[in-house]
């Protein structure tokens, strides 16, 4: 079997070509959906991309454009972020901002130096520190301007990025190889009825008896 041929799979009776599998995956990664488009599934790549990235921004507009960004600081290990990374390039300015402030950071107080400006207005800047538990921070802020609408927006975000993992997946493996039509299971049905029929010495077709125990 050729290369070409192992990303050929059938499911319900129809060939589904994934190319090349793992840029497959990896454009699934960086636009939900995209590598569908590539692979020539438009109509569930067009679905991924709807459905997914408007989880995200209704997730983002109801954080008031806070809840996602890139901290691993004490008082603020944004855990969060590993589940929302998983939709890829819309994730990533976070990265960037957040490397922008880890260097902007004193190492041996944890506050944030006077002279730090966030890039893009501060889209997707994590919060200046230090974060700390039960005090007044730019987190506590947050959380007071939005109330439940941070908490719902985090999960929203999170709920999206887990979401588009399962549709990498099926970039890379393709879909179940189940029937899904119920085409398969009548074919198997018509040939358990054929099989039942035996035919006898002039020819005629009996139907066939079975041996009782």
């Amino acid at each position: 079997m050729t290369k070409e041929e192992s990303n050929v799979i059938e499911v319900d009776g129809q060939l589904v070509d994934l190319r090349n599998r793992h840029l497959a995956a990896l454009l699934a990664w960086l636009i939900p959906g995209a590598g569908h488009f590539y692979q020539g599934r438009r109509a569930k790549g067009g679905l991924f991309v709807i459905s997914i990235l408007m989880i995200w921004i209704l997730g983002f507009a109801l954080g008031g454009n806070h809840v996602v960004y890139a901290s691993w600081q004490p008082g603020d290990k944004r855990w969060h972020y590993f589940l929302q990374a998983g939709v890829g390039a819309a994730a990533l300015p976070a990265l960037i901002q957040g490397d922008r402030m880890r260097r902007m950071t004193d190492p041996t107080t944890g506050r944030t130096l006077d002279g730090y400006q966030p890039l893009w207005n501060g889209f997707m800047a994590p919060p200046h520190r230090p974060v700390i538990e039960k005090n007044a921070d730019e987190v506590s802020a947050w959380y007071a301007r939005r109330g439940a609408g941070y908490e719902m927006g985090t999960w929203y975000t999170m709920i999206a990025g887990l979401l588009n993992i399962l549709v990498i997946y099926d970039a890379y493996a393709g879909p179940l190889s189940i029937p899904i039509s119920g085409r398969k299971g009548r074919e198997r049905a018509k040939d358990d009825a054929d099989e039942s029929v035996e035919p006898d010495g002039d020819g005629s077709q009996q139907p066939a008896t079975t041996a009782s125990a």
